[in-house]
């Protein structure tokens, strides 16, 4: 482990360059701004015709849907990262964003939902279309209402299940509609069926072995013919048709199958670290996340704190990026256990890796900066909680350091 040395960090511009990288000006955030720019660009095109409202409703549909699709999602990660790293930085940096994807959802369905306001409105026809129509629009605006960040953290379960049992009744009341209407637009809505079952096509029920370091943490071990990549996760359930959870893979190179880190975070994870089950549902493919960016740079800074080791501790084994990790923890051998402590270190003998048991709060901006300094790093990369992780990006950001951590839309 390398000892903390005293750190000064300079000054954080304040430029309007700077500034436009910070909430509310995200990338996810521009996302939702050009989509909804793009539709109010055909606001002159409509010009009241029906089918022309259905299908800019069917598109926008179309594209919230796809652009969750785990295919899709590997396929612009692929794409992201398949940059040369003699690139210039200011362009892999922009890049490594490719992960605020969401917001082409989230303006997508915004302005299906609007879209289709303008067409409950417009529609006449009998009974059954017009029933049809305006079911579907109060599915839709419950499905958005829900979907808002403040609601959608206080009742996260509920969030979830009108997301998945709303989409579906959308999928298939609209689907009766189209039938019934203009049957043209059941071809694209079939392209979106096809997309939201093709996970559940893989679901299984597989064994899992669980070991508890402390009452804090379970590291559960799977192998069940499926070895993924590093910078993956894997959504794993209890009830398949109530509640998933995503964790970060933890594959070992040279061993078949994977590892997940899972802390105690709220109800289903202390059940599940208090239960041990010895089966887990699963479905879908390894999908790339925030982590899988670190193949745009020629070395980066890893900062964690608590669990969230796991996501990087996959990258930190296979050191395909040279890395050096800055690890917040409350007494890491304790919680995690002395062999994963030893295999970080195995790997990572110049890791910075605080005990904020003994040494308190840490001052992380400092400790990635100094590392970066040190390490001549391109970029950070920080898996934490969502206000420590928004603090780390945004100070380093501000430093001149690309930096990136998840930023919890979806």
């Amino acid at each position: 482990m390398t000892s903390v040395r005293a750190v000064a960090l300079p000054p954080a511009d304040r430029s309007w360059r700077t500034l436009l990288r910070r909430r509310p000006f995200t990338h996810h955030n521009r996302l939702v701004a050009l989509v909804v720019l793009v539709n109010l660009g055909f606001l002159g095109w409509w010009g009241g015709d029906t089918d022309r409202v259905t299908a800019l409703v069917v598109a926008n549909l179309t594209l919230a849907a796809l652009i969750r699709q785990q295919l899709v999602i590997n396929l612009l990660f692929w794409l992201a990262t398949s940059a040369p790293k003699h690139w210039p930085l200011r362009l892999r940096w922009t890049l490594g964003k490719v992960y605020h994807f969401g917001g082409l959802h989230v303006g997508a369905a915004i302005c299906a939902t609007a879209w289709f306001l303008v067409l409950a409105a417009t529609t006449t026809g009998p009974p059954l279309v017009l029933a049809l129509t305006w079911t579907i629009m109060a599915v839709l605006v419950t499905l958005v209402v829900l979907a808002l960040p403040r609601l959608r953290a206080k009742h996260h379960d509920l969030f979830e299940r009108a997301h998945r049992f709303g989409g579906w009744s959308v999928l298939v009341l609209f689907g009766v509609l189209a039938a019934v209407s203009n049957p043209v637009f059941l071809w694209p809505l079939a392209l979106v069926v096809a997309s939201v079952v093709l996970p559940w096509l893989r679901l299984r029920r597989v064994p899992v072995h669980i070991v508890s370091p402390s009452p804090h943490v379970a590291l559960v071990s799977f192998d069940h013919g499926v070895t993924p990549f590093a910078g993956s996760s894997t959504t794993v359930s209890r009830n398949p048709l109530l509640e998933w959870h995503s964790f970060a893979n933890v594959p070992a190179p040279g061993r078949s199958g994977f590892r997940l880190t899972i802390s105690r975070a709220g109800d289903w994870t202390a059940k599940f670290i208090a239960d041990q089950p010895s089966h887990v549902w699963v479905k879908g493919i390894p999908t790339a996340g925030v982590g899988n960016i670190d193949k745009l740079f020629t070395r980066v800074v890893w900062v964690a704190t608590g669990s969230g080791i796991g996501p990087c501790l996959p990258h930190l084994l296979a050191g395909d990026t040279p890395s050096v990790l800055v690890w917040s923890t409350r007494n890491p051998r304790r919680t995690y256990g002395d062999a994963l402590v030893d295999e970080i270190l195995g790997v990572q003998p110049d890791a910075v890796v605080w005990d904020t048991e003994s040494q308190g709060k840490p001052d992380l901006v400092a400790l990635a900066y100094d590392a970066c300094q040190r390490f001549d790093a391109e970029a950070v990369i920080c898996i934490s909680n969502k206000p420590t992780t928004w603090h780390v990006v945004e100070e380093l950001e501000s430093r001149g350091i690309p930096a990136y951590g998840a930023i919890w839309d979806s």
